[in-house]
């Protein structure tokens, strides 16, 4: 065992003249945080899947007098096309020094409403859009052999059995074991990586994530979705975090204690854990029973509609 086994040096102590890229630029952690790495002096690549608000992020970034050395919009999911932008960085900006997969999206229900549309959309945005940023982004950091720091965005529902969340933690679990070895594979290149878990956090996904099944209208749940407020950090403080984690090269770093807390508390009580886990789940599926909506497909609706003819035919 050597002295690199027991000690890293941090590979990314400041931000001021790193190139870094961030996914997901547009709104919510991603844009907090390509603000606040800017004004730390960092050179951004900045992408998002929509081209206007990506737009004016650029805009206002660089009225600050911070640098933003190539945006474009695209759809992180798409290997094709990431690949293409990866050529693109690659030419006309060069290897990257930090890497942040923050773009996501989210969907909530139980497994009897959930489609496999919702299932699919989560691992191809949520998992395989950091994997495909990862692969095209990473290698040529290991060829420099200058090192560098990797961000990958998970969420307390990468930690914890949160209810109505299946399909979201498949992809935040998912992104927590890449991480979880890549932090090991590449320690030996002198490449960082950092496994962001957010708690709650004042975004527009908060509003606009769908849950299947519920009416999101409904006063219990719009009164549930305003304790979520309540406890909520901002998208700010979340950045701050993010960039603290890079600077100290952590690979576990938190938003809020909340999330802190409560994976250590699972880790370390299992049992009054599950219980509190069962709990939780009844009272969310007793809101889901009284704020439901009765969701049919239409192959469903179909089979019905035949049901019923062969009975009137008959």
């Amino acid at each position: 065992m050597g002295i690199r086994d027991l000690v890293m040096k941090t590979p990314v102590p400041s931000l001021r003249g790193r190139k870094v890229l961030i996914t997901g630029a547009a709104s919510g952690i991603g844009r907090a945080t390509a603000e606040a790495a800017a004004a730390q002096g960092a050179e951004l690549v900045l992408t998002d899947l929509h081209a206007e608000p990506l737009d004016e992020v650029v805009a206002e970034i660089t009225a600050a007098g911070g640098a933003v050395l190539f945006h474009l919009a695209g759809d992180v999911s798409d290997y094709e096309w990431v690949s293409a932008f990866a050529r693109q960085v690659d030419a006309e900006v060069g290897v990257m020094d930090v890497v942040m997969n923050i773009a996501g999206i989210s969907v909530w229900g139980t497994v009897e409403n959930l489609q496999h549309k919702h299932w699919r959309s989560m691992v191809d945005v949520n998992l395989m859009g950091p994997i495909h940023i990862i692969e095209s982004f990473v290698p040529q950091m290991v060829r420099r052999g200058q090192g560098g720091h990797l961000v990958n965005v998970s969420s307390a529902a990468g930690l914890l059995a949160l209810p109505w969340h299946a399909a979201y933690s498949a992809s935040k679990f998912g992104i927590r074991g890449v991480s979880e070895v890549l932090r090991f594979d590449l320690r030996r290149h002198g490449i960082g990586v950092s496994l962001v878990c957010p708690g709650a956090v004042a975004t527009p996904l908060v509003d606009t994530v769908s849950i299947v099944g519920v009416d999101r209208d409904d006063p219990r749940v719009a009164k549930a979705i305003g304790h979520f407020h309540r406890i909520s950090v901002s998208p700010e403080t979340a950045a701050a975090k993010i960039l603290a984690g890079v600077r100290k090269n952590k690979f576990m770093v938190y938003t809020s204690f909340d999330t802190r807390f409560g994976y250590w508390w699972a880790r370390k009580f299992a049992l009054p854990y599950e219980i509190v886990m069962r709990i939780a789940n009844n009272q969310f599926d007793h809101l889901a029973r009284v704020a439901g909506t009765t969701l049919e497909t239409r192959s469903e609706q179909d089979a019905r509609s035949r049901g019923r003819q062969r009975t009137a035919g008959e």
